[in-house]
């Protein structure tokens, strides 16, 4: 009799799922290596080209630079003139929608998965991050599953965002709280093209 990690006596269809689940997975553990590797190609125009064949959705004009690591790709939609800065992180093994316009430095982590500490078996779950147009996130910044940044909000160098943050609240520490509001609340800016090589 095989039985699952918890002790509990699997069927013949659930060892044949499991099976077929887990061979999913290395499936994509393996498009994700390869993701990972298209992510040091010093050409942003390949690493949109493949990234878009993992299943990302890069709008028009968006760069991505060197360095990024993902967890999935099928659930990250990234819309127009967004810039994504050196050794992010994007997770998407939920779902990830990064707006238009919007200006993520360095080495920034989103996640929207993490493991559930009050459950004996440490299930993993999923909430969706929601980053919507003109937002700025400063380098190193972390945010995590479940938030919503709002219109126009700019996210402090180093903080660890663990709420929603309202529309043109600028953010920082750990674990961020408000510490301005941006005097303009009318954006209509663009990024512009990236540097060439990064």
């Amino acid at each position: 009799m095989i039985k699952d990690k918890t002790g509990k006596s699997l069927s013949s269809k659930e060892v044949l799922q499991k099976s077929l689940a887990r061979g999913e997975s290395v499936i994509t553990e393996f498009i994700i290596f390869i993701v990972h590797i298209v992510g040091i190609i010093p050409s942003h125009h390949i690493r949109r080209f493949f990234y878009r064949l993992a299943g990302m959705q890069i709008g028009k004009g968006t760069s991505i630079h060197m360095g990024l690591t993902l967890y999935e790709t099928r659930n990250i939609r990234i819309g127009e003139d967004t810039i994504i800065g050196e050794g992010c992180t994007l997770d998407g093994r939920g779902k990830l929608v990064i707006g238009n316009h919007v200006d993520i430095a360095s080495e920034v982590m989103i996640y929207n998965a993490e493991h559930d500490i009050n459950d004996p078996y440490f299930s993993p779950i999923t909430e969706p991050v929601v980053i919507e147009d003109y937002v700025f996130i400063g380098p190193r910044a972390i945010i995590l599953p479940g938030v919503t940044i709002k219109r126009g909000s700019v996210i402090g160098a180093g903080a660890v965002v663990t709420k929603d943050v309202a529309e043109n609240q600028i953010v920082g520490g750990v674990p961020a709280k408000i510490i301005g509001e941006r005097k303009v609340t009318e954006h209509n800016y663009k990024l512009g093209r990236a540097r060439w090589f990064r």
